[in-house]
């Protein structure tokens, strides 16, 4: 099989090795459902609750405030709902920002068509909110405040432990998706004083179809699945174990990836890399997110005058892997909300194309990149009417 040069690790990562190893038991020897009160199922209630207890080291959580979901999906549209629910007598409105990942925009939707006033935040060029703004949206019928913690297309990184204050003074809840920033960043939920939190393992070298949903003690929420008596009665369903297990190791591995600065900036130099040799490589390209507000291993770049979705497909043709945007928006012929929310013209907003590093990445991806994309480039630009109505300007 040809080498795949995978630059798209804010879509999902690479199961790591280590996760696989400690899921494996428990689709075999350890298969009990820990629900079940006989000493065999007891054990692997003990390894659940030993899984809880590192998931909630990872954020800096109490092992109580960790509420295991189906990813980051299922975790945002707890923390909208089950808030929403449990607090009627409150007030019926929401703020939200418009470069939120579809999970927490399309539940606002929903929200909204059930009778909730949904206030959507702008953000400036770079991708980032502004906090006078905040403070104006809100009102004493606000009931949550709810804005990603790192952006999942161009890595900006937003204020949260600012935006979380104000909210909180105001009255309102302030929930975070964290998804995105899960291992790529430290995460205190303490230092951010967040009430609720969003994590999804398959985006930090876990498996996919499991999350975490941190829920503060003492914050009034309602449950949005009813069924048993799983996790406290918030969540009902049979635990996921290898998932959680699988979870559990990945908040352990990335805890150490964090402490390793070595590697962290490694990570960044590969980034850098690429994004130097491809502005020296490419005419006509613009750089999306903040400058340096921007998560480590994210680059999101425009190309003028061709659309993004060509490149992708003759990159892939060359074995690389990338990605136009959020995972859970392709198939749309839209351009990305967040880069309309940027400012950008939709006819350079459709020329995006995001690059996304992990720990597995090496120097070798970013020179097949930069041996590769100049020539798609040009090959495309050939074909496009608006870059040959440029050449005649």
């Amino acid at each position: 099989m040809a080498r795949i040069y995978y630059l798209d690790n804010n879509a999902t990562t690479r199961t790591a090795p280590e996760v696989i190893e400690v899921m494996a038991p428990y689709f075999g020897e350890k298969y009990f459902n820990a629900s079940s009160i006989y000493s065999s199922a007891q054990e692997v209630r003990k390894d659940l609750e030993a899984a809880r207890e590192e998931a909630a080291k990872f954020i800096n959580a109490e092992p109580k405030e960790i509420i295991f979901t189906s990813g980051g999906t299922e975790s945002d549209n707890f923390a909208i709902k089950g808030i929403a629910y449990a607090n009627t007598d409150r007030g019926k409105h929401i703020i939200t920002t418009k470069i939120e990942h579809p999970a927490i925009l399309e539940t606002c939707k929903y929200m909204a068509k059930k009778g909730w006033e949904i206030t959507y935040l702008d953000v400036d060029k770079y991708g980032m909110i502004n906090l006078e703004e905040l403070k104006k949206a809100l009102k004493k019928e606000t009931v949550l405040v709810s804005i990603m913690y790192a952006n999942n297309e161009i890595g900006t990184i937003e204020p949260i432990e600012e935006a979380a204050a104000i909210a909180k003074a105001a009255g309102a809840y302030f929930h975070t998706d964290a998804v995105q920033a899960a291992g790529k960043m430290a995460i205190d939920v303490k230092k951010l004083n967040v009430d609720m939190l969003s994590l999804a393992a398959h985006k930090f070298h876990g498996p996919k179809g499991v999350g975490l949903f941190y829920l503060k003690k003492g914050v009034r929420i309602h449950s949005i699945a009813q069924g048993g008596h799983q996790e406290a009665s918030r969540r009902s369903g049979t635990e996921n174990i290898p998932g959680i297990i699988g979870l559990a190791k990945a908040c352990e591995l990335a805890s150490v990836h964090l402490k390793d600065s070595a590697d962290m900036a490694r990570i960044k130099g590969l980034r850098d890399r690429l994004e130097k040799g491809l502005f020296e490589k490419i005419p006509e390209i613009i750089m999306n997110g903040h400058p340096e507000k921007r998560m480590d291993n994210t680059l999101n770049v425009c190309v003028k005058h061709i659309e993004g979705e060509a490149m992708l497909i003759h990159m892939d043709f060359e074995g690389i892997c990338v990605s136009s945007g959020s995972a859970c928006a392709s198939g749309s012929l839209d351009p990305s909300h967040v880069l309309l929310a940027l400012g950008l013209p939709h006819e350079i907003a459709h020329g995006s194309i995001r690059f996304s590093f992990s720990k597995y990445n090496t120097g070798e991806d970013v020179d097949r990149v930069l041996e590769v994309l100049p020539g798609v480039v040009e090959k495309l630009r050939k074909m496009s009417p608006m870059w040959n109505e440029r050449d005649k300007k």
